[in-house]
């Protein structure tokens, strides 16, 4: 069972999405800020990561992004933002932020379940399995 990781601040967000994730067979751990998200990473070796950009800080999830990255994380990590909406900008994945793609929120639950099969499937198929 793949394992997800869901890094986000909104206790609703996150269990809306664990229990979405989990009754489509995937394991889930989450955690609320950053500190407990490098240590929850670090502990649990997740498949992939779901990352929410704002949370204590407006930039949590660019400043998290890189640092897994930093670190040796391989898999892939999916951004979910509201940013574009605030900011009026629109960003994609780029060597600034490294991750495989910006969800932007609120995310229909098919389209993130969509999204995280796909990245699985490209990470299984595409590169190095195992951590």
């Amino acid at each position: 069972m793949p394992k997800v990781a869901i890094i986000d601040d909104d206790p609703d967000i996150v269990e809306a999405n664990s229990i979405l994730l989990e009754s489509n067979g995937f394991t889930v751990v989450s955690a609320g800020t950053v500190d407990d998200a490098v240590e929850l990473v670090n502990r649990e070796s997740p498949d992939i990561i779901v990352l929410d950009v704002m949370m204590q800080e407006p930039d949590d999830g660019f400043y998290l992004a890189n640092k897994f990255r930093r670190s040796g994380v391989t898999v892939p990590i999916i951004m979910l933002t509201s940013v574009s909406k605030a900011i009026g900008f629109n960003f994609g994945a780029s060597e600034l932020v490294p991750i495989e793609e910006f969800l932007e929120k609120p995310v229909p639950p098919a389209v993130l379940l969509d999204r995280i099969k796909f990245h699985l499937a490209q990470a299984k198929g595409g590169s190095h399995a195992g951590h």
